[in-house]
């Protein structure tokens, strides 16, 4: 693929419920989206930089650490039941429709991952750039949970999450994670997806996902005051070691 396009949508609307404001929120000195922002400018692969945002003041925001602006996402893609394809496409169908500006991948690249790498951004980009039939690629971790440990509800009784037939088990959750008969991955950070997946199919995965894993580390996701505090502590050891290595 010559001279890909490359489209990163970073999606920061103001309406936090479990933090006010957590898109801006300081971070070490800096807004979290900054960190994001800063990350994926560092990526040779990715053209162009856009802020989805439904406020003004995150837009002065984003400008300021280098993001596109160009637009207020409407509000019925910036509420709590809006999805990551509806901002997405969103984005996409501005720059086709107001610059004739169209990408060949698309980013998605959330704020709330901060210790997000661009190393992890250009793998990502990468398989989609050696391998013609993937249509998205994804960063992973090890999931916090295996569902087979997990529980539902069910009237007044509990009942294994996947069932005793699926996982050939006779008790999963009291069984040693080795004796699994398959691993459990929980997406994070980043997903690079061709543009007519995303657009003509409206899919951020398609028929080929490819995967980039990640330690737990990089995989930080911030939900809750906790996630800020270890998101701090991370970021500061990871500052200091590069400060030794320079």
């Amino acid at each position: 693929m010559a001279d890909i396009k490359v489209l990163g949508v970073i999606g920061a609307r103001s309406g936090s419920k479990s933090i006010p404001h957590k898109n801006i929120r300081p971070l070490l000195g800096k807004p979290l989206m900054a960190w994001i922002i800063e990350t994926a400018k560092n990526s040779h692969y990715v053209t162009r930089l856009v802020l989805s945002t439904d406020s003004p003041e995150y837009q002065a925001v984003g400008r300021k650490y280098g993001a596109e602006t160009l637009f207020l996402r409407p509000a019925e893609y910036a509420n709590d039941t809006a999805s990551d394809i509806d901002y997405l496409t969103h984005a996409v169908g501005w720059l086709e429709k107001n610059e004739g500006w169209k990408p060949d991948i698309v980013l998605r690249l959330p704020p709330t991952t901060p210790l997000c790498t661009t190393a992890s951004i250009n793998a990502c980009i990468e398989h989609l750039i050696k391998d013609p039939d993937a249509t998205s690629a994804r960063t992973i971790t090890t999931a916090g949970k295996h569902p087979y440990k997990l529980w539902k509800i069910v009237g007044e009784e509990l009942h294994p999450f996947v069932p005793k037939e699926w996982s050939g088990l006779a008790e999963p959750s009291a069984t040693a994670r080795q004796f699994y008969n398959v691993n459990a991955y929980s997406h994070v950070d980043v997903i690079a997806v061709r543009r007519d997946t995303l657009m003509n199919e409206g899919l951020l995965t398609g028929k080929k996902t490819k995967f980039v894993m990640l330690n737990k580390t990089d995989a930080v996701d911030i939900d809750t005051e906790h996630d800020f505090l270890i998101a701090e502590q991370l970021l500061k050891k990871r500052i200091e070691k590069s400060v030794e290595i320079s």
